[in-house]
C-alpha cells in the first residue's frame, strides 16, 4: 500500500476537507480490456496521468506494451511501468467493491446509467463511507486505521472496435455514458479515458474544497437535471462492502441452488445469472449480509 493511501486511511474520516485529490484518486483503477493497439494503452496512460489517476490494469491485450505505448504516454510512462497485466477481467476486478463500465449504448439487461459527473459523485461518496466505516471499526477494535483495506473501484474500458461485451458489462454496477453527438456517440478508448477522468478530477476538486452548502447545491442541481435517473446508493454501512469476486460467487451459488431445486434448467439459464448479478449490485451487500446469504444457500443445498 502506498504512503498516500495509508495516510488517507489514517486521517480523520469526519471531514473530507483533510483529504487531497490524490487520496481519492489512488482508490480508482482504469481497466482496459483486450486492447488492440499498444499506442492506445500509452495514450490512455497519458490521459490518466494528466488527471491524477495512477493505477492502470490491462486485460489480455492483443499486443504487449511496447515503444509506441511509451512514446504516446509522454509524461505518463511511469504508469506503463507499474501497469498490471491480467489474463481475465475476473482477475482484474475480483477485489473491487464497486465497478463502473464505459458504454456508448444501452445493452440487454442494462445497469443504472450515469453521467461522468454522477459517477464521480458515487465513487467519492462510496470512498468516504468505506473509510469512515474502517476508521470507526479500527478505533473500536483498538487497531490503527492504516491496517484497514483501501477502497477499490474499477472503471472498465472496452476494445477499440466494439467496446465491452454484454458479459463484461454485466460485471459493472453502473454504466457511464458520455454526452455526445447521437448520430455517432463513439470515442476512441483513450479519449473516453480522458473525458471520464477529467470529470472525476474536476468533481474531486469540488468535493474536497466545497463546504456543505455548496455540495448540497450541486446535489440539487444534478437531481433537477437528471430527475429520471433510477439509481440507488446505500446510505449507511456498518460493515465493509463485498467485492466483485464475492458477488460473482454468490451469483454462481444461487444459480446452482436454483438448478438443484428445480427452479431453473441448467441447459437454459438464459439471462438468469445476469439478473441475479444485477440484483446483487442493486442491493449493495456488505460482508455480514454476504455471510448470512452464503450460509443460507449452503444449508438449502444440503437439505
Amino acid at each position: 500500500m502506498s504512503n498516500d493511501v495509508s495516510s488517507f486511511l489514517a486521517s480523520p474520516a469526519a471531514s473530507t476537507l483533510s483529504h487531497t485529490a490524490n487520496d481519492y484518486l489512488t482508490c480508482l483503477q482504469v481497466v482496459m480490456v483486450n486492447t488492440t493497439l499498444p499506442a492506445n494503452i500509452g495514450s490512455a496512460a497519458r490521459a490518466m496521468h494528466t488527471m491524477g489517476l495512477s493505477r492502470l490494469t490491462v486485460v489480455n491485450p492483443k499486443l504487449p506494451i511496447d515503444e509506441t505505448s511509451i512514446s504516446h504516454a509522454a509524461g505518463g510512462s511511469d504508469l506503463l511501468s507499474s501497469a498490471i497485466i491480467t489474463p481475465t477481467l475476473e482477475s482484474a476486478i475480483g477485489n473491487c467493491q464497486l465497478v463502473f463500465a464505459a458504454s456508448s449504448r444501452s445493452r440487454h439487461l442494462p445497469r443504472p446509467v450515469v453521467t461522468p459527473t454522477q459517477a464521480a459523485k458515487i465513487m467519492l461518496d462510496f470512498i468516504d463511507k468505506q473509510i469512515a466505516l474502517d476508521t470507526t471499526k479500527s478505533t473500536t477494535d483498538n487497531q490503527t486505521a492504516h491496517t484497514t483495506n483501501q477502497p477499490n473501484i474499477a472503471i472498465l474500458f472496452g476494445r477499440e472496435d466494439r467496446g465491452l461485451t454484454n458479459e463484461e458489462l454485466a460485471y459493472a454496477d453502473y454504466h457511464i455514458q458520455i454526452d455526445a453527438n447521437p448520430a455517432y456517440p463513439v470515442l476512441n478508448v483513450a479519449s473516453a479515458v480522458q473525458v471520464i477522468a477529467s470529470f472525476i478530477f474536476a468533481y474531486t476538486q469540488t468535493h474536497i474544497n466545497a463546504d456543505t452548502d455548496k455540495l448540497g447545491m450541486i446535489d440539487k442541481a444534478e437531481a433537477a437535471e437528471h430527475s429520471t435517473l433510477n439509481t440507488y446508493v446505500r446510505q449507511q454501512w456498518d460493515e465493509p462492502a463485498i467485492t466483485q469476486q464475492q458477488l460473482q460467487q454468490l451469483t454462481e451459488r444461487t444459480t446452482a441452488l436454483m438448478v438443484q431445486r428445480g427452479l431453473a434448467d441448467s441447459e437454459h439459464l438464459k439471462s438468469l445469472p445476469s439478473r441475479l448479478s444485477r440484483l446483487g449490485s442493486r442491493i449493495q451487500l456488505d460482508q455480514k449480509e454476504y455471510q448470512l446469504l452464503s450460509a443460507l444457500i449452503a444449508k438449502l443445498a444440503k437439505d
